[in-house]
């Protein structure tokens, strides 16, 4: 059955969110705020918080310092996962990964399918691995964020989650992970 073995350790993630907006500041960012709460919330260090237009090379420029720093193992974009114009954070990413994780976007269309029902169609949520982390790309509202967080990246975060997590395929805890 899964779920959370509390006889397990909790070892704690070290997270970093993007949000990709031509308009949010921190100051009006619901979203990174969202995530950033439940981060802590939960356990997590947030190691870094940044936003960024939605532009090819500036996604790419902040995600690449970020993956050069090895104590970032997860990053979670918010943003410009739609079919506007402005909407880039597919083609910004997706060249950085060398993985794609495709139950993440499977099951964050079957959650939000929930809350906004066949709207979840315009969505290009998607996940994969980038060097030794793992971007999680989540749409820009709030509700989506929550989608994303609740009952499924709270999850796949907890180490002591059974049958696995996502924390079993970071290098610092592939061991205490198995």
């Amino acid at each position: 059955m899964p779920g959370i073995d509390e006889t397990l350790t909790f070892h704690p993630l070290n997270i970093a969110i993007l949000t990709i907006s031509d308009t949010r500041t921190l100051e009006t960012d619901t979203s990174g705020e969202l995530l950033a709460s439940r981060i802590v919330t939960a356990g997590h260090d947030l190691i870094a918080r940044a936003i960024v237009r939605d532009d090819v090379a500036a996604i790419r420029a902040q995600l690449e310092a970020w993956l050069a720093q090895p104590e970032i193992e997860i990053i979670l974009t918010t943003g410009g996962t739609g079919f506007s114009p402005r909407d880039n954070t597919p083609e910004a990413v997706r060249p950085l990964l060398r993985r794609e994780m495709d139950g993440f976007s499977v099951a964050f269309h079957q959650r939000s399918l929930e809350s906004v029902g066949v709207a979840t169609m315009q969505s290009r949520a998607f996940a994969g691995q980038a060097r030794d982390a793992f971007v999680f790309c989540i749409p820009g509202s709030t509700g989506a964020c929550r989608d994303a967080w609740d009952g499924l990246l709270e999850f796949e975060f907890d180490s002591r989650h059974k049958p696995c997590s996502i924390a079993g395929a970071l290098p610092r805890l592939r061991e205490v992970c198995a």
